[in-house]
């Protein structure tokens, strides 16, 4: 199964390589065919942007024109650079999986912190 990520959207990550080494912030889209993860305000590149007119223009007959110039934007990077971080201990950590039972005693499969000594749930 290679499309499987242990990363989900709203995770908090740890960049391990490239020029965002060492930053964390959260994944605003994961997309596990590609195994690609958008993290916010990381891996920013520049893109040059034409003037354009805006195609939901609320104002009455007047064309609304997006401003053009040169934009920063989030781009998508490789899963293995990423690591969640773990909200218990607070360090970057692989990702397991357990079953354990919930409120009505039916079994669920969440992720773990594979840290040692922490194995804490790292679902919401």
């Amino acid at each position: 199964m290679p499309n499987a990520m242990r990363i989900r959207k709203g995770d908090l990550v740890q960049v391990l390589s490239g020029k965002d080494r060492g930053k964390q912030g959260r994944v605003i889209e994961a997309d596990p065919v590609k195994q690609r993860v958008m993290v916010e305000n990381l891996n920013l590149v520049k893109r040059h942007r034409k003037p354009r007119p805006m195609k939901d223009s609320s104002r009455m007959g007047q064309t609304q024109i997006q401003p053009g110039g040169v934009i920063e934007l989030a781009a998508p990077l490789a899963v293995s650079k990423v690591m969640i971080v773990c909200p218990t201990c607070g360090r970057a950590s692989r990702v397991g999986y357990e079953f354990r039972e919930d409120e009505k005693g039916r079994r669920i499969k969440v992720r773990v912190c594979k840290r040692e000594g922490c194995g804490e749930v790292l679902d919401r």
